[in-house]
């Protein structure tokens, strides 16, 4: 692996670090980052995709990776709450190209302490379960992934996600029973909700005021009146917020059929006395319910509008990060996620693709397929 922070910027326009970067770069300056730091997140990312980043787009996509539609291992996403300046997230994958998740586990691993020791943080608690996400003969569609939140004048916070089927899809209750309870999180499976099948586990690692412990369930066919039951957090959630979320967000009381993406919620957990977690997040695939991305756009706008938030951001990286029209695919706004906390207000994010290999055309009524248009 290259020396974390030695690679420079990709070179030429047309290859997958330059374009992901040149989006990065983009969103930094909507989000208010300055130029130099910028700069450096740019560099980070490129150290962390690796080989990839150098990889011509004329080719497909590295590999199959699950991160977003098109197989890009990179996706954004812009957090909304209440009068604070956004803040920008990039999720990349470690490791992708390799063709081998126990390879690209262990790469993953690779990036994520080498950034421990760039930023000063260590990564005993991720250690602690390599065994049980990172095995010799992983399974499932991913190994390990990254999240950095990215703030003015701040030290990047990580986020690392990892896949609770990487023993076999039928352990997966079971590995996040054991991650939990090894991390002092003794009663916390026990307080989660239903769901259709566990997703994902993740870890905060870095400068986080109160480290978080996350386990994110799948849900299909999902109606208005069940996603506002699954929060088991503390405080005043609105049960109606949840309602008009969904249905503003899905254009529909439920869910749709068992063929769509499934909607997923996170439940975050910090303290390991109650059990109970301290935060809760609704995730849904509203590309999976939207003609194109204008229609997306206009959902997210309303959320937006009955918080009270500035929109202006959102509205500046969108084209940060494509030129092309919005009502011309779907996809370019791939989730919108209602999170919350107890004592902080509604947070909403937005997480925007990439878009480096395919843009998805908008979808037509009674259409039986649509065909995916590439990039170049």
């Amino acid at each position: 692996m290259t020396a974390f922070g030695s690679h420079g910027l990709a070179p030429g326009a047309r290859t997958l670090g330059a374009h992901v970067t040149d989006q990065l770069l983009r969103l930094c300056a909507t989000a208010g980052l300055d130029a130099a730091e910028s700069a450096d997140h740019a560099l980070t990312l490129i150290a962390a995709l690796g080989p990839v980043a150098d990889r011509p787009l004329d080719l497909p996509a590295p590999d199959r990776s699950f991160l977003s539609d098109d197989h890009t291992p990179v996706e954004f996403s812009l957090s909304f709450e209440g009068s604070a300046p956004p803040t920008l997230r990039v999720l990349f994958e470690p490791g992708c190209g390799t063709g081998d998740l126990a390879r690209g586990g262990r790469i993953g691993l690779e990036v994520v302490r080498a950034m421990g020791e760039r930023w000063g943080f260590g990564t005993e608690r991720l250690d602690e379960l390599a065994d049980l996400f990172l095995p010799a003969s992983p399974e499932g569609a991913f190994a390990l992934w990254c999240a950095l939140e990215l703030r003015a004048g701040a030290t990047p916070k990580l986020k690392v996600y990892l896949n609770p089927a990487a023993n076999g899809a039928e352990r997966s209750a079971t590995t996040v029973r054991e991650a939990l309870h090894r991390l002092g999180h003794r009663h916390a499976f026990d307080a989660l909700p239903p769901g259709d099948r566990h997703l994902f586990f993740a870890l905060d690692l870095g400068a986080w005021e109160t480290p978080r412990v996350k386990v994110y369930l799948a849900h299909h066919g999902l109606t208005a009146a069940e996603a506002a039951g699954l929060c088991r957090a503390p405080g005043e959630l609105d049960p109606s917020l949840v309602r008009s979320f969904f249905r503003t967000t899905t254009g529909r009381g439920r869910g749709g059929a068992r063929g769509l993406r499934p909607f997923q919620s996170c439940h975050a957990f910090t303290e390991t006395a109650s059990g109970r977690p301290s935060g809760f997040t609704l995730y849904v695939p509203v590309r999976e319910h939207a003609a194109h991305d204008r229609e997306a756009l206009d959902r997210a706008l309303t959320v937006l509008d009955r918080l009270g938030t500035d929109p202006t951001p959102l509205l500046t990286a969108l084209p940060a990060v494509t030129s092309r029209r919005l009502e011309d695919g779907v996809g370019l706004i791939a989730y919108l996620g209602l999170a919350h906390q107890d004592g902080r207000p509604p947070r909403v994010t937005a997480y925007l693709s990439s878009e480096a290999y395919e843009v998805k055309p908008p979808r037509i009524a009674g259409a039986a397929h649509r065909q995916a248009v590439p990039v170049h």
